[in-house]
């Protein structure tokens, strides 16, 4: 079977069935994980044997205490914490520059730097629509454009701890998004505008990774507890990347969401080491909604 054919179960270096875990020596950036979902993620892909994860955060220096709390949990997973410009093709650039020299391979780039923004259009200004288009799109964007010529290239067993070589072709790129991505309603217009283009970038990139071995998806989660409460809460969502679960009484979650609560962060970090791993392998354009059956039951819903 020609190298193009050959899914990831029959590479022993890519079967999601290893039992030293289903991304083992995998080499990954996160963006975001400086936020609750982010952070779930980067825990995600340590737990089942990433050789590195890029960190990435738009704080300098971070006060994320992510990397020290993981490297006591997975010691052999290498967390990087890394300072990040989501808006920033020359980091993007540089990033994926540096984990090709330093590790030799690129397998798996989660975008997870999502920004609501305001509540109405009276609120929105073109600023505030412009930022969430950079943090909702313009970050898939470059991660499309970019990361699929680093993880293309294949490397033999490296000399790091949890090394694996890579032989052949693979890449996974996962864009956090909303089920504002699919319909309205659920906040306000820039963070519809700009999930709907997030979910744009995902499926135009099916036709741009034909025959590279690389695949993208996007992950759009309902109402999650991100641990955000409404007292002092910024109603302009300058900081936040989903709206506040809060937002729904537990009468309301229980009576609009099929499983009658709001998601965890960990929830979404679940299907994001799905989309990254060979479990998902012949996976790519899809939008893998996590909302505990919210938009089945009520699609309009506005959080009250």
């Amino acid at each position: 079977m020609s190298d193009t054919m050959t899914i990831q179960e029959e590479s022993d270096h890519f079967s999601p069935y290893r039992a030293d875990g289903k991304l083992y020596g995998f080499v990954c950036v996160v963006t975001g994980a400086d936020m609750p979902v982010g952070g779930a993620i980067v825990t995600e892909l340590a737990a089942h044997g990433a050789a590195c994860i890029y960190a990435c955060t738009t704080s300098s220096p971070s006060t994320n205490n992510l990397q020290s709390t993981l490297a006591a949990t997975y010691p052999n997973t290498k967390v990087i914490d890394y300072p990040y410009s989501i808006s920033s093709e020359q980091d993007t650039l540089t990033l994926i520059d540096e984990a090709l020299n330093a590790w030799g391979r690129l397998d798996v780039w989660v975008c997870s730097s999502g920004l609501l923004g305001p509540p109405s259009i009276d609120q929105t200004t073109p600023a505030d629509l412009q930022n969430c288009f950079e943090a909702n799109s313009l970050a898939p964007f470059f991660a499309l454009k970019y990361a699929p010529h680093a993880m293309q290239k294949t490397t033999p067993k490296g000399s790091y701890t949890n090394a694996a070589p890579k032989d052949h072709r693979y890449g996974s790129i996962i864009v956090v998004s909303s089920t504002a991505s699919t319909y309205g309603g659920c906040w306000g217009p820039c963070f519809t505008m700009s999930s709907h283009a997030a979910l744009g970038v995902v499926r135009s990139g099916v036709a741009v990774l034909k025959g590279t071995g690389v695949r993208i998806n996007a992950i759009s989660p309902g109402q999650i507890d991100v641990g955000v409460s409404l007292n002092g809460f910024d109603a302009r969502g300058g900081n936040l990347q989903l709206p506040p679960a809060e937002l729904q009484s537990p009468q309301s979650q229980k009576m609009n969401i099929g499983l009658e609560r709001a998601g965890l962060p960990k929830e979404v970090g679940r299907v994001a080491g799905f989309l990254a791993s060979g479990f998902s392998s012949y996976i790519t354009g899809a939008n893998m909604v996590v909302d505990g059956g919210a938009s089945v039951m009520c699609p309009l819903m506005v959080p009250i």
